[in-house]
């Protein structure tokens, strides 16, 4: 990542080290979403320049990596994985094909209905579907629904089979895609308008527009995997889960470089953290490498306490 180093040498003052330990080859995955390739960016800097380490992204998606961890043993670090649609992880991890390291998103992914900040400091009722459902007029009459084929399509149509959202006066409308969906947040912001609809974190949108979850109820897992069965028979209304978004490493690696595994233990952020990044990435047309340097730049705080002591030394200049 030298074009890195070369963006941070000129925002930090920050020219490189060479470092003083030395942990091989590491291959860790380049998922094909915006936070996962942040989180990659992140930890190859701090591998590379704090840990002295060779490393080589691989192109790859939740259930190509698992894969091929299954097939080959690598690559030897899997990130942002989002192992609530992936059932092959939970039997590597047990079969010790795998080990979990971290929660690499703390607060886990999130879905569910949700309502602008403003709507609710005027109408704090609008934070409830019992509020909404009581005036329409809270949510500007429409629903903001997912587009056919979505998971959350078939989950949101069968809580609306039980809420009858037309029949209590709220209009459902079926984006055709997550892009028009993206725009009628922004939209909605632009004029200070009602909105209610399906959203989901981390994203950038919920980095620019501050958005409150409607409160749906408690989660129950019978009645949501019902929902999100298209043979449904018996729906009901239930918050959607928080997802469980994890990094792992094959344990081939770990003996071979713990200090590596124990730093990817602590690399974590939040849902507002990582919604703040993508934010800055969107507005300013940045690559993830560029995000990286944004974040280590503003966040020492933070990064800085993932570090062992000789990284830490490594990545001083930084940290000051």
């Amino acid at each position: 990542m030298k074009h890195l180093l070369l963006a941070s040498a000129c925002t930090l003052g920050f020219a490189g080290t060479a470092s003083a330990q030395d942990c091989g080859e590491v291959s860790i995955t380049q998922m094909d979403w915006a936070s996962a390739n942040v989180v990659t960016a992140v930890a190859k800097f701090l591998m590379e320049e704090g840990y002295g380490c060779d490393v080589t992204l691989v192109p790859s998606s939740t259930p190509t990596a698992l894969t091929a961890v299954a097939e080959t043993g690598t690559p030897d670090i899997l990130t942002e994985l989002w192992v609530n649609t992936a059932p092959a992880y939970s039997k590597m991890v047990e079969a010790g094909k795998l080990v979990e390291l971290a929660d690499v998103l703390s607060d886990g992914g999130i879905e569910g209905w949700f309502v602008p900040q403003y709507v609710v400091d005027a109408n704090p009722e609008a934070a409830t579907l019992d509020g909404i459902l009581a005036n329409p007029e809270l949510a500007g009459g429409r629903f903001d629904n997912c587009p056919d084929g979505w998971a959350c399509r078939t989950v949101n149509d069968a809580m609306n089979t039980v809420i009858d959202m037309d029949g209590k006066g709220i209009e459902v409308f079926n984006h055709g895609s997550g892009e028009t969906l993206a725009t009628a947040i922004a939209s909605a912001y632009a004029d200070e308008e009602p909105w209610f609809g399906f959203y989901w974190s981390p994203t950038s949108i919920l980095g620019k527009y501050p958005m409150v979850q409607v409160d749906l109820g408690d989660y129950d897992e019978k009645t949501h995997a019902c929902n999100s069965d298209k043979e449904c028979t018996e729906p009901g209304i239930s918050s959607y889960p928080r997802a469980a978004v994890k990094t792992a490493a094959t344990s081939d690696f770990i003996a071979r470089a713990p200090e590596v595994a124990d730093l990817m233990s602590n690399l974590s952020f939040t849902n507002d953290k990582m919604n703040g990044i993508l934010a800055w990435m969107e507005d300013n047309n940045a690559s993830a490498e560029e995000a990286a340097v944004y974040f280590l730049s503003n966040n020492p705080d933070i990064w800085g306490e993932w570090l062992n002591d000789a990284a830490r030394e490594n990545l001083s200049a930084l940290l000051q």
